[in-house]
């Protein structure tokens, strides 16, 4: 794909203007580093055939009920992805947003509806990021019994490649013994413990105003409209004096009056934007 030379001229000159960088990714923002796209329903059964088979979609199995009606099931899908995020290894468009970021004066800080912990594996620090639908590394009671929200650490889930099902042991609730779940938002979810996003929010909000009235470059990554959370809050970001928005997506860049709007996979155009910068 061949980027405007123009646009990305223009996206560095905020980039290197700016005292704050503020991150927005969604899903596409995981892709170059092999993740898989779960937009439609043949996104997710690529990714997943068995349930093809059963008919369920992305959004019938992201409930919470499946930790009650069954958890060998639940753990079967958000086990699998529990061990993939693991083992995948952020693609080098998260190192280059750190390195803005760190050169920024006011630093910066991540917006993500990504639950896959990319971020804080490519050395963003924790209190950095705010995961607006929470994190698979964290867990929670399916009950809940508690308010209680654990770190997952060496917590292992074991799945079978065929079927998608977990064996057991499943992550269990250390006070009530009940089957465990991630820290995500789930669709329906009633009983997601959102203390954490809560924090994460909160020293957001700090960042912002101890940026206060100096440049901000909004840097949007693979957000989407499906659920568009990441580009109203990247959007709501860029109408504060003296911020831009820089919206990069191959299939919705569509974007404000004023952004810059580049039709790109997110590694392709950081890297373009950092070699304008000097640093490619």
């Amino acid at each position: 794909m061949s980027l405007d030379p123009d646009l990305i001229e223009r996206a560095a000159a905020l980039v290197r203007d700016a005292a704050g960088v503020m991150v927005g990714a969604g899903a596409g923002m995981g892709v170059d580093s092999g993740l898989p796209d779960f937009r439609g329903d043949e996104g997710f059964w690529k990714a997943y055939p068995p349930f093809r088979k059963r008919g369920l979609s992305f959004v019938d199995m992201a409930n919470p009920r499946w930790f009650d009606t069954d958890p060998a099931t639940a753990w079967g899908f958000y086990g699998h992805r529990l061990n993939l995020y693991r083992e995948t290894e952020p693609h080098d468009g998260f190192a280059i947003l750190r390195r803005w970021a760190d050169a920024a004066p006011a630093g910066g800080f991540v917006f993500t509806s990504n639950v896959d912990g990319q971020f804080q594996r490519a050395g963003f620090a924790d209190d950095a990021v705010l995961e607006c639908h929470g994190s698979i590394g964290h867990l929670q009671c399916s009950r809940p019994c508690s308010s209680e929200i654990w770190d997952a650490g060496d917590a292992e889930v074991a799945v079978d490649e065929e079927t998608f099902q977990a064996r057991e042991p499943l992550p269990e609730c250390p006070d009530c013994g009940r089957v465990a779940r991630p820290n995500i938002l789930m669709f329906g979810d009633g009983r997601w413990i959102h203390r954490r996003s809560n924090e994460q929010e909160s020293r957001m909000m700090s960042w912002v105003e101890a940026v206060g009235v100096r440049p901000v470059v909004v840097i949007e990554c693979g957000a989407g409209t499906a659920i568009p959370t990441v580009r109203w809050h990247c959007e709501s970001m860029a109408a504060r004096e003296l911020a831009s928005l820089v919206r990069i997506n191959p299939r919705e860049p569509q974007a404000p009056r004023g952004a810059v709007s580049i039709a790109s996979g997110a590694l392709d155009a950081l890297r373009a934007i950092d070699e304008a910068l000097g640093g490619g």
